[in-house]
């Protein structure tokens, strides 16, 4: 897996060798508009290496036999004789042809390696061919003596076969991209004056309307203009529930219309759309590397280092200081050479990175920075902004005091005829209250906005003033009758608007954030985990501490300006803590970079967010716990592979310089092949393991 590889122009991947692929630029609603064209398909390159490696292995393969037949020791094991003039130039002939056609990835591949000065696997298996190959070329023509061409063969047939395995499994574990992309449609019901005209979805652009009819995919990102429906969103944002969308509400393309027939205007095409996006951001995951990949890099190359090293030591002492003869030294060097070869250790971390990246997404956890997901394991606090975060962010009407002969509901009606010209949360709360009882009202006039303090305005000929006291009392209200109730109420950690009517208090609206329902699920699991939590919020300390309590949080920080939260995140990384951050993108950016670990939530379809390492679509916290949970999983992974593959040579390498074989363990270069292949597909295939992981 080479996700890294990227370059201007069309050319070879320098780490293995094949005609990288240029992703082809669309039209106006394809998902790969607007992408840097210098990034090459990847699963295109694996599928095109894999059928190459096939396409030489079965043209390889009929030579190899040949040469097997003809071979004088494989004759003399199988007990028969099958000899004529020119037997040698015959070989001569066949092994040229599989060293040079079925070994010319290796040698291309090879010869990047030795120009960018970065020796690996590609290096040891030219470097073990060309060894057996010019050995075997000198016994034929030079001096008489026995060769190396079977085993030469049928190594390089091996090989063959080993990779062409391997990228089949490799294709397995990178087709996430591919699986996204099949999500948009390829035609659209595109509406043009009152006729349905099904165009090709790339041809969409902002403004079209389009028909989408019942259990079709949407095809593009856009608006509802008309009619209801229900929307399965799960793969997208990884939500089980479809989503009820009326007109007014943003539909994602990629995601199903269920029972209903809408109508959309399009508002984003191309890279804009949610869809072309979390694919960027997949595909940015895919070519970061976390630490430990750095750790396997340069263990690999030290390996060839050493590869080459033990591999010139075993023929040394194998034809000089214990002198066996040129064919068995030169077997077991080259034997040395092709099982060290590091290509296990290359694909242990990018193949779990990988499919670690599209299990994430398939959950709506867009990772930006792999190293982020491996630093996330090791949090031992998580920071959450409460506003929206913990809470809803959504106030509600808990309760209503009312003085002297005031109505509640009366109270009710006249403060949201007020708060029917604002916007601001608080209003938005009284104005729900007052439909959800069935409550009629009408806008108020000559309405005026006091921000941070109240607003006013006329009702049925009624002067009505709401907001806190000093609003109230800076406007001349009488507040005789709610003394009894003023200081009980400032102590309640709920937000209170006072509600005047004609110069003399009528009611009090107590209202409050209500608390997400996962959240206490979410803190819970995060200290079943062994992490603590802290909560960050504007809220004086008393309404803070009752959220606080409510949700289990271990530390809470109150009366927090929006500028003051990096201060915060700072506090506790001095005191040894390796901190993650929760919050919105944009108002928590710094204190996102801050983090050790920057989680943006809620980010919906807008997840080209730059302040976080990681960005989750729903605005749900029990997805920080699955982001810590998946990273330790990942880790998991990767140490598994790691400890194979260089488990796996501590023992192979000894073996195949000729160690054990006082104990009659030799090993021979097509076995070194067969053992090295095999590595690898273990590696890709513990990787696959991950696809069963539960979140």
């Amino acid at each position: 897996m080479h996700p890294e590889v990227k370059q201007d122009n069309p050319g070879r991947c320098p780490k293995c060798g094949m005609d990288l692929v240029e992703v082809k630029e669309k039209g106006t609603g394809s998902l790969d508009q607007g992408h840097d064209m210098s990034a090459m398909d990847h699963t295109e390159h694996h599928r095109r290496m894999a059928e190459d490696f096939k396409r030489r292995f079965f043209i390889v393969l009929p030579l190899t036999i040949i040469v097997l037949i003809l071979s004088p020791k494989i004759q003399e094991w199988f007990g028969f004789s099958l000899d004529f003039p020119f037997r040698n130039f015959a070989l001569f002939a066949l092994g040229s042809i599989i060293a040079l056609f079925g070994g010319w990835p290796f040698y291309s591949s090879a010869r990047d390696e030795l120009r960018s000065r970065n020796w690996g696997m590609m290096t040891l298996v030219s470097l073990a061919v060309i060894s057996g190959y010019s050995f075997s070329v000198a016994a034929t023509f030079l001096f008489p003596g026995e060769s190396l061409w079977w085993e030469i063969s049928t190594l390089v047939l091996v090989f063959l076969f080993g990779h062409w395995m391997e990228m089949r499994a490799v294709l397995g574990t990178g087709n996430a991209l591919k699986e996204l992309a099949k999500l948009i449609p390829p035609t659209a019901h595109k509406l043009v004056g009152k006729e349905v005209k099904d165009v090709q979805t790339e041809e969409l652009v902002k403004g079209d309307l389009v028909l989408v009819k019942p259990g079709e995919k949407i095809p593009v990102d856009g608006e509802v203009v008309e009619g209801e429906s229900s929307v399965n969103e799960g793969m997208i944002t990884g939500e089980s529930r479809p989503v009820e969308k009326k007109k007014g509400d943003k539909v994602i393309g990629g995601t199903i219309n269920n029972d209903g027939s809408l109508t959309i205007k399009v508002t984003k095409t191309g890279s804009e759309t949610a869809l072309a996006q979390i694919m960027d951001l997949i595909r940015q995951a895919q070519e970061t590397k976390p630490a430990v990949q750095k750790l396997a890099d340069r263990a690999a190359n030290w390996l060839t280092i050493t590869a080459i090293v033990v591999g010139s030591g075993t023929f040394v002492y194998w034809f000089f200081v214990n002198p066996q003869g040129a064919i068995f030294a030169a077997t077991l060097a080259i034997t040395v050479v092709v099982i060290a070869c590091p290509h296990a250790l290359g694909l242990a971390i990018p193949t779990v990175t990988t499919i670690t990246s599209a299990i994430a997404a398939k959950n709506g956890i867009l990772i930006r920075d792999m190293a982020g997901l491996e630093v996330a394991r090791r949090l031992d606090y998580i920071i959450f902004d409460k506003t929206g975060t913990l809470t809803k962010g959504e106030f509600g009407v808990a309760e209503i005091t009312v003085f002297d002969t005031a109505e509640d509901t009366e109270v009710l009606r006249l403060a949201a005829a007020v708060e029917i010209h604002s916007q601001h949360s608080i209003a938005k709360g009284i104005i729900e209250e007052a439909k959800k009882r069935k409550i009629a009202f009408t806008a108020a006039h000559d309405f005026k906005s006091y921000p941070g303090k109240g607003a006013e305005g006329q009702v049925d000929g009624r002067e009505v003033v709401l907001g806190n006291l000093a609003m109230l009392e800076k406007k001349g209200v009488s507040l005789a009758s709610a003394e009894p109730h003023i200081a009980s109420l400032k102590d309640s950690a709920k937000t209170i608007i006072w509600v005047a009517v004609d110069g003399k208090v009528a009611g009090a609206l107590a209202l409050e954030d209500s608390l997400r329902e996962e959240s206490k699920e979410a803190i819970k699991k995060l200290h079943e985990l062994g992490v603590k939590t802290a909560m960050l919020t504007g809220d004086k300390k008393d309404v803070a501490d009752e959220v606080g309590k409510k949700l289990g949080i271990d530390t809470v920080f109150a009366g927090v300006l929006p500028e003051q939260k990096v201060d915060k995140v700072k506090e506790l990384q001095s005191k040894g803590h390796i901190v993650g951050m929760v919050g919105d993108g944009v108002n928590d950016a710094p204190s996102l970079k801050q983090a050790h670990v920057g989680i943006a939530i809620g980010a919906g379809t807008d997840v080209a967010i730059e302040s976080a390492e990681i960005v989750l679509v729903k605005n749900n916290p029990l997805d920080v716990v699955k982001v810590i949970s998946l990273s330790r999983k990942t880790d998991a992974k990767m140490k598994q592979n790691l400890a194979w593959a260089t488990g796996y040579n501590v023992l192979a390498i000894p073996a195949a310089a000729g160690v054990f074989i006082s104990w009659g363990i030799r090993l021979r270069p097509e076995y070194g092949a067969l053992l090295m292949s095999a590595s690898s597909l273990i590696v890709v295939a513990n990787a696959l393991g991950l696809r069963k992981v539960k979140l």
